[in-house]
């Protein structure tokens, strides 16, 4: 089956820059559709970034111009380049999967990872 494994969290200041890795295991990450949602306390799930199987990508508007979602550079891994960091993006980053080109309004994506902890301050 599909895991997904999540990395690269970590604290850092406003304005700084964070990289967040997903590894996936169980298929290809090019050939299936990928994405980024983040939650904060108390807040909803909310999707932060998404790249099809494609290629095409899409953003939430809060993250536009600031964070780039891409395959990564070793096989079955979706990189999320955070920059110009601020305290509002402070959440547990997910990534998530899902055979269908869902969107990312939709939080219904098959499969899920665990999560990485992203503090801005």
């Amino acid at each position: 089956d599909v895991q997904l494994v999540e990395s690269g969290g970590g604290s850092v200041e406003a304005g700084g820059s964070l990289r967040l890795s997903c590894s996936a295991t169980g298929y290809t990450a090019s050939s299936i559709n990928m994405a980024w949602f983040r939650q904060a306390p108390g807040k909803e799930r909310e999707g932060v970034a998404t790249i099809w199987d494609s290629g095409r990508t899409d953003y939430a508007e809060s993250v536009k111009g600031r964070f780039t979602i891409s395959l990564g550079t070793t096989a079955n891994t979706v990189a999320l380049q955070m920059n110009m960091l601020k305290p509002e993006d402070t959440a547990m980053y997910f990534c998530a999967a899902d055979r269908l080109p869902l969107r990312l309004h939709q939080t219904t994506w098959d499969y899920w990872g665990s999560g990485t902890q992203v503090t801005v301050s």
